[in-house]
Formats: C-alpha cells, sequence, structure tokens
C-alpha cells in the first residue's frame, strides 16, 4: 500500500502563472514553479503571493563583493605606531595600609 500524495492545482496570480506539483517522496508538500508568459523564473515550498512572484521576477539588486587583500588587515595597528609598553599594560599595585590584615584560609595553616 502506498501513501496518498497530493495532487498538483495550477492557478494564476495577475499575471502569473503558479503550478502546484508534489514534491517527490513527500505525502502532501507541493512545489509551485512560477511562469511568466510560459517562462519559468523560480519555484517556491509554500504558496506563493503576488509579491513573492514579483520578487522572483525582479530581484534587489546586491551590492558587490568585498575583496579580501593583504593589504586589508582589520584589527591591527597602522604603520608607524608605537607599541605599547609592557609597564603600560600591567594593572598598578595596590599597596594596603599597615593596619588592615587579609583574612587567612584556615587550610592553610
Amino acid at each position: 500500500m502506498s501513501i496518498p500524495v497530493v495532487e498538483g492545482r495550477r492557478f494564476r496570480l495577475g499575471k502569473y502563472e503558479v503550478v502546484g506539483q508534489p514534491i517527490p517522496h513527500s505525502a502532501h508538500m507541493l512545489r509551485y514553479p512560477v511562469f511568466v508568459d510560459g517562462i519559468r523564473i523560480g519555484a517556491l515550498a509554500s504558496v506563493p503571493t503576488e509579491s513573492d512572484c514579483r520578487f522572483l521576477e525582479h530581484p534587489p539588486a546586491v551590492p558587490p563583493l568585498k575583496i579580501y587583500s593583504v593589504i586589508y588587515r582589520p584589527g591591527r595597528p597602522k604603520k608607524g605606531t608605537v607599541r605599547p609598553t609592557d609597564k603600560a599594560v600591567m594593572p598598578p599595585v595596590l599597596e594596603l595600609p599597615h593596619e588592615i590584615t587579609l583574612p587567612r584560609n584556615r587550610d592553610i595553616e
């Protein structure tokens, strides 16, 4: 006995023609290819709206890819900068007054 498969369907959204086709090895999912004047412009796995179809026909412009080069090294110091000294990096030493005693751990004694 085989699993019953959902039947495909065909409908129009404005100037777009959408054909629902069963996805192979799926009982209830449909693939929706979108056509304009008989030319396939894309497909979706959910029921498309007219705005989805417009997006498939005229996708937004994508900015050009920024090419990585050895010259561009983010997070590196610029040429000519002076390295910080070790004294500037070390935290200041905290000096306690002579009257204050720190509590000692009992396990150490």
